[in-house]
């Protein structure tokens, strides 16, 4: 009984510290880097954390509604014996 309720209190603990947020700011002695070219102020943090379209695009929902025959690869040849 006592086991089970360490356990208990211990997974509460766990979750618990994993809720904190707070904003992001850098570490002492540290800052943001300058603004970028033709920016009137620097990013803040969240701005600087936003992906640009390049590096997370958006999926394709194209889906295959036929099978379709492969073309000839010519590229496709078998193992070389030796």
């Amino acid at each position: 009984m006592i086991a089970r309720t360490a356990t208990t209190l211990a997974a509460i603990l766990l979750l618990a510290a994993c809720g904190q947020h707070t904003d992001l700011e850098p570490l002492a002695g540290q800052s943001l880097p300058p603004a970028p070219y033709g920016a009137a102020e620097p990013l803040n943090a969240e701005e600087l954390l936003a992906l640009e379209p390049q590096a997370a695009p958006e999926r394709s929902v194209e889906l295959r509604r036929e099978s379709e025959e492969r073309e000839d690869d010519p590229f496709d040849l078998p193992p070389e014996r030796q």
